[in-house]
């Protein structure tokens, strides 16, 4: 008799885990109608990658295509710079010396307008130029510092995000515009990655270096009108763009944001979104992200 109730049990249970799968999937497919429609009219390729409901919900569109970083990298050079740090090879106080002949005129650079001599700066300053500001020399710095471009991608490939390539920095990409394609990534790695460093549960950053750049991934200044467009503005949002400007054809290659939106429960979702070969205006792609987002937020708010 105890072991029918058992069997009756697990069976039960089984049921139920059944129809909590399904119902999450019928969602899920409620949030992708609402995405699609956001799509439809727009003259532009979109890769997005959404990871809610404490892991359990993965939503992707051309999750696997390859979509140019621009820098979105910066994150990625953050990380392999703070787990040097962890390992006693920098510290975030140590200073590094950035000579007037380094500021190069033709990239973005608040640093290089408040500091036209150059100086010495604490590698903490630089990562939070090079993430919160978008800040192109800064970033160059860091990735004289650390051993350049390649370290980066080894650090993500050791760390098993497998798609995604990062081979230039930020003055050769801009040298010629197809020099973009060379640093590339996924939604899905993309949102991997926020995913992996966010969760920790490897321990792969100290308890001083997560602190440190989940704090100034909020403070990102860039992008205001993407993730955090249409969003409450007391939301709290974890994120890094990139952008590519526009080419004499009209066409775009990446307006780009990746971030954690937290629900004001505390709970979480992360939101990959990458707009490419875009003939739309910069308005409209930011806008594309803000929509998408927004109505990410509003399917998670609803469930609470």
């Amino acid at each position: 008799m105890i072991e029918g109730q058992s069997k009756l049990r697990m069976i039960l249970l089984c049921f139920l885990i059944l129809l909590t799968y399904q119902a999450s999937a019928q969602n899920l497919d409620t949030l992708k109608h609402s995405i699609s429609k956001i799509l439809a009219s727009k003259k532009a390729v979109v890769g997005i990658s959404i990871i809610g409901n404490e892991g359990k919900d993965t939503l992707s569109l051309n999750g696997d295509r390859h979509f140019p970083l621009q820098s979105v990298f910066k994150f990625h050079i953050a990380l392999a710079t703070l787990s040097k740090i962890d390992k006693r090879q920098f510290s975030l106080s140590q200073k590094v010396r950035i000579t007037k002949n380094e500021l190069l005129p033709d990239l973005w650079s608040p640093l290089r307008e408040e500091n036209p001599n150059g100086g010495m700066f604490q590698i903490s300053t630089l990562i939070q130029y090079a993430v919160s500001q978008s800040d192109n020399v800064a970033c160059d710095a860091l990735l004289r510092l650390i051993g350049g471009p390649k370290v980066v991608e080894e650090y993500m490939k050791n760390n098993n995000i497998k798609d995604i390539a990062i081979k230039l920095n930020e003055e050769d990409i801009q040298k010629k515009w197809d020099l973009m394609f060379e640093n590339w990534t996924t939604p899905k790695a993309a949102s991997e990655v926020l995913k992996k460093f966010y969760n920790n549960k490897n321990k792969l950053l100290s308890e001083k270096s997560y602190g440190f750049i989940w704090k100034t991934m909020k403070e990102t200044q860039t992008g205001e009108e993407r993730i955090r467009g249409l969003l409450p503005k007391n939301a709290i949002v974890a994120h890094k763009t990139g952008s590519s400007g526009t080419n004499k054809e009209g066409i775009t290659e990446a307006v780009n944001d990746i971030g954690i939106v937290f629900l004001p429960n505390g709970k979480y979702f992360i939101i990959s979104t990458f707009v490419s070969s875009s003939k739309e205006s910069n308005e409209t792609n930011e806008k594309i992200i803000a929509e998408i987002t927004k109505v990410t937020y509003d399917y998670y708010k609803g469930s609470l």
